[in-house]
């Protein structure tokens, strides 16, 4: 049975990177390359250190700090999320879990660096492209023009004074 618990914390000091590798089990190992490719697709420590004969999950985490793989593997996030998407249609998982999945997916570079994407809108700058007659339709009854609206999205009515529908 596998038992769920935090990952061992990294090293305070230094790896003697050959002291490591003539001890190190998984180093050792005739499928190294299979367990580190196992490793960095995000799968169980404990699960790989079962299939594969290690002691425990802990000689994986400290072959993984010791040669860098702990860092590939963050940068490997994708990987870990494209599971969880894929998999939405074939277990039990909410909705909201998928969704936020996928939203964390899309914020992604290529690097596996999080990156929050935002855009500003120059407010006074299309009010200077607005006619004089959507001006003075603005003036009279508050109406954006529609092209007003979907550069800016339903904020934008919310922003000068007006309350949206949910809020009234």
């Amino acid at each position: 049975m596998l038992k769920r618990a935090s990952k061992p914390p990294r090293p305070s000091k230094p790896v003697n990177r050959q002291r490591h590798e003539n001890l190190c089990k998984v180093c050792q190992h005739p499928d190294r390359k299979t367990i580190e490719e196992e490793f960095l697709a995000w799968k169980s420590p404990a699960r790989i250190a079962e299939d594969w004969g290690l002691r425990d999950r802990t000689t994986l985490y400290r072959h993984a700090w010791a040669t860098g793989l702990m860092e590939k593997r963050r940068r490997n996030v994708r990987v870990a999320l494209e599971s969880i998407i894929e998999r939405g249609t074939e277990v039990d998982v909410t909705a909201a879990a998928v969704v936020q999945a996928v939203v964390a997916y899309a914020k992604i570079n290529s690097e596996g660096r999080l990156v929050e994407r935002s855009e500003r809108v120059d407010l006074n700058a299309l009010f200077e492209k607005m006619s004089k007659d959507e001006m003075l339709t603005y003036a009279e009854t508050g109406k954006l023009p529609d092209w007003f609206e979907q550069t800016v999205g339903q904020s934008a009515t919310v922003q000068q004074g007006e309350e949206s529908e949910d809020e009234g």
